[in-house]
């Protein structure tokens, strides 16, 4: 099945190669058509660097069952532009990255700054789950619609492997601490150390917590994100942690993971008048929900989608100060070829975050 976006090779036709879902468990490198200009503001980006993110492993395991095979995979990528089409701003040879969330620019949602909630929206590679289906970014190449909206410039003192964090999991982490309301003096609490979660954690000291726990039931995670200097515990020893002295509970709470268990527990972790902002992707439709002690505590709970449009300008800053460095989460830095090593090491959390290294391909004809 080939994916709408996605051609398979025609004779005489530039092919490259690419990330392919083939079902539950099976990813290849594959050989696919090379993407074309399809609208003015288009561009053809050549990649560098592309990561698996915590968001593929759900059709990796089987569990959003629509989801297509042939899809190329992946949404977070950085690279160069091939070939931009007469109304995309950026110049051949350009490094860019790639916002994940795709949208127009120009309608009334965009124009709040709502970019997933634009009538156009889509994911990169992420079949019909979200908008119409766009093949995604760990391949050779990939197209870019909205280029003027969806791509930016990498600027020179900055990495393609920091730029990839700028398009999705950096900026979802920023936006989950501006979601939880987190204010200087804060206790936070994060639920899920994965990528996520970290790099809220991080995000949350540069907005000025006090303090972060961290709670996860794999203790090689909670090892990790205690050397990022933050009080790690299993997820049922959270209330403690955050009560622990006398404590009322966590001011600010983060939920990283998007099961029903883990906003539950996160929920249980926070403090009266606290807010639970919950920015791992949710699937459910049956959460058993504590509305007794929700309504107890007058907490608000709400869900954020990370719009790297709207926020890659000051997670820029950020690394470009100093103050954060997102690749120090990156534990494996594999070639594209090894794409279904990645998913497998990554799967049984024996990576913590793979990043594909994409070597230059030989010019298309």
């Amino acid at each position: 099945m080939t994916m709408p976006g996605t051609r398979a090779p025609e004779p005489g036709r530039p092919t490259m190669r690419a990330v392919v879902y083939h079902g539950p468990g099976a990813v290849r490198v594959d050989e696919v058509e090379l993407p074309r200009l399809q609208h003015p503001r288009d561009v053809i980006v050549r990649v560098t660097r592309t990561a698996v993110c915590g968001t593929d492993l759900h059709p990796y395991r089987g569990e959003l069952p629509g989801f297509a095979p042939g899809t190329v995979l992946g949404h977070e990528f950085a690279g160069t532009v091939h070939e931009a089409g007469a109304q995309a701003p950026f110049a051949v040879g350009t490094r860019v990255f790639a916002s994940d969330v795709v949208a127009c620019g120009r309608c009334t949602a965009c124009a709040r700054g709502w970019h997933y909630q634009c009538p156009a929206v889509t994911l990169f590679g992420y079949a019909d789950v979200v908008g119409t289906p766009l093949a995604g970014g760990q391949a050779e190449f990939v197209r870019v619609p909205f280029a003027d909206v969806v791509l930016a410039a990498t600027p020179d003192d900055v990495t393609d492997e920091q730029a990839l964090f700028v398009g999705d999991v950096l900026t979802t982490g920023l936006a989950a601490v501006h979601g939880a309301r987190v204010a200087p003096g804060d206790l936070v609490a994060v639920v899920g150390a994965g990528p996520v979660g970290l790099l809220a954690g991080l995000c949350a000291v540069t907005a000025g917590a006090a303090r972060v726990v961290v709670a996860d039931p794999t203790p090689a995670r909670r090892d990790r994100a205690a050397d990022f200097g933050f009080t790690a515990v299993a997820p049922e020893q959270l209330d403690e942690a955050v009560r622990a002295g006398g404590g009322r509970g966590a001011d600010a709470v983060i939920e990283a993971v998007g099961t029903d268990a883990a906003l539950d527990c996160a929920v249980r972790a926070a403090a009266a008048h606290a807010t639970v902002c919950a920015v791992g992707a949710h699937h459910s439709t049956a959460m058993p929900f504590p509305t007794g002690l929700a309504f107890a505590r007058e907490l608000t709970v709400r869900f954020a989608v990370g719009d790297p449009i709207r926020m890659r300008a000051p997670v820029l800053a950020l690394i470009r100060s100093g103050r954060l460095d997102p690749s120090r989460i990156v534990t494996h830095r594999l070639p594209l070829t090894d794409a279904g090593s990645a998913y497998r090491l990554f799967d049984r959390r024996e990576a913590f975050k793979v990043v594909l290294c994409v070597d230059p391909p030989t010019p298309p004809a």
